[in-house]
């Protein structure tokens, strides 16, 4: 155990010892935190400066390394989504959910998790994903005759574990059993000055934030994540963020299609819906797969054409991806050091030189992070699945102020989308005088579809199996289809 005295050397070696201000007016156990978090502010360094210019640099995917959900021959697509559950089947797949973030844009105190975007069900975030699983897990159940399990692993932070943990007892952890929902945590970074400095959030606490979703690989460590999934058989994990509402848990299409391909690593894409969309390009530099922030894209850049029309870098990345175990070994056990950390600009809120709290108006400091996309150029065999945008990316970042990625426009996705399985698996909707209602719903972020209908994820993982519930029947919306009306509405 080092001493105070050398503490604060090694403080003083990195420029960091302004954080000893306030020392000797605290008592002794907030003392001692203090001078442990050096630890992590010695470690700040003056953040890295822009990336080198990326225009002559970039190339768009090839095609061979993309697959499509929507495109291309359906019995290929059904080989595909066969081998996913296949493998769920054999008990060899999970998914790793990405859940450390605060939820600041939003304008929430808890994890985004736990979020009701206004659905009829009031389901939140967390109930919508842990439905799917059991869905997934019933679905290869009964195709291959037996029962499987999908390892949940939860990545939380110093900020969402506790909540999130509190979160699932409280709601007997939506009938999953609790032994396969793993929750473990990231590790925090300092947030520093624009020189580099870290900054004190209170007299006795360095200001930190989570070290970003890429902070993934150094969590799998420090909790022997890649160790528990050895002991249950696990071999392909889908990673995903949380916010998505219309993410697909252990899509067995996905999970199929990067099997039969050999991939080691692997990424859902959206097309991008116009040239200056915030989402990150999945691409090619030098060569060499990667995802381009957008603000790392020229305007100019950001609208080249393609022969056909299209948008020549139109890959939107969704932070929906597959990897092998061995990839995410190799990674965290020899890769991790070569990540470089991202810069964040934000507010971070500190103690003047009197030790007077202050909220900042404007961004006064850097929040370094990792971004879990980072590993894509060490895959040696990378691949991209393309997904139809309204079935599959909807995300919940901003406040209803906000014109785009608001619980509004999430809710009007998710219910768009379910009007689109009923219709057409058959049903007819009715006005309350009884005439029927246009067949065309509206797609994710334009007005209400013209009924509202909410299917269960117990009931359907992405509209199959309507047909016997639906087909030929009319309803006056709303149509809340879950497991208790499917019986009812069985022949």
């Amino acid at each position: 155990m080092a001493s105070e005295a050398d503490l604060r050397a090694r403080l003083q070696r990195a420029g960091q010892q302004h954080l000893l201000r306030f020392c000797a007016e605290l008592a002794p156990e907030p003392r001692a935190e203090l001078l442990h978090c050096q630890r992590a502010a010695a470690a700040c360094a003056r953040p890295p400066g822009p990336p080198p210019d990326l225009a002559a640099r970039l190339q768009p995917l090839p095609p061979e390394r993309v697959g499509s959900a929507s495109e291309g021959d359906p019995q290929t697509r059904r080989l595909w989504e066969e081998e996913g559950l296949h493998q769920i089947a054999l008990n060899k797949v999970a998914v790793l959910l990405l859940a450390g973030g605060q939820g600041t844009r939003l304008g929430v105190t808890y994890p985004k998790g736990m979020y009701q975007v206004g659905l009829p069900s009031q389901k939140t975030l967390y109930q919508l994903q842990a439905e799917r699983i059991r869905r997934v897990e019933q679905l290869a159940s009964e195709r291959h005759g037996t029962r499987c399990t999908v390892p949940w692993y939860i990545m939380t932070s110093e900020f969402t574990l506790g909540p999130t943990a509190k979160f699932f007892k409280e709601h007997d952890f939506f009938h999953l059993d609790p032994n396969n929902v793993i929750m473990f945590e990231q590790r925090m970074l300092p947030a520093v000055t624009f020189d580099g400095r870290a900054i004190l959030e209170r007299k006795d606490k360095v200001a930190m934030a989570p070290d970003g979703n890429g902070g993934l690989y150094s969590a799998l460590e420090d909790h022997q994540i890649l160790e528990d999934m050895e002991r249950r058989g696990v071999e392909f994990v889908h990673v995903y963020c949380v916010d998505n509402i219309l993410v697909r848990l252990a899509d067995p299409v996905f999970i199929g299609f990067c099997v039969l391909r050999g991939a080691d690593c692997g990424a859902k894409v959206v097309e991008k819906a116009y040239p200056e969309e915030p989402v990150g390009v999945v691409c090619q530099v030098d060569g060499v797969p990667q995802v381009v922030e957008y603000s790392e894209i020229s305007r100019e850049v950001a609208q080249l054409r393609a022969p056909g029309g299209g948008l020549l870098y139109n890959a939107g990345n969704i932070c929906s991806h597959f990897f092998t175990r061995d990839f995410l070994r190799m990674v965290a056990r020899e890769l991790e050091h070569l990540l470089q950390p991202h810069v964040a600009v934000k507010k971070v809120p500190y103690v003047d030189e009197h030790g007077n709290p202050v909220k900042p108006l404007q961004p006064n400091g850097i929040k370094m992070e990792k971004f879990v996309f980072d590993v894509l150029p060490f895959a040696k065999n990378f691949v991209a699945f393309q997904v139809l945008r309204e079935e599959e990316f909807s995300p919940l970042k901003n406040a209803d102020s906000a014109d785009r990625d608001s619980p509004s426009t999430s809710r009007r996705a998710l219910l768009a989308q379910h009007c689109r399985w009923a219709l057409r698996a058959g049903a007819r909707f009715l006005d309350v005088h009884g005439a029927r209602l246009p067949e065309q719903p509206s797609l994710p972020g334009s007005a209400e579809p013209p009924a509202i209908c909410e299917i269960s994820p117990l009931v359907s993982y992405a509209g199959e199996g309507l047909e016997e519930y639906l087909r030929g029947r009319e309803f006056r919306p709303p149509l809340i289809l879950d497991e208790a009306t499917a019986r009812e509405l069985q022949p």
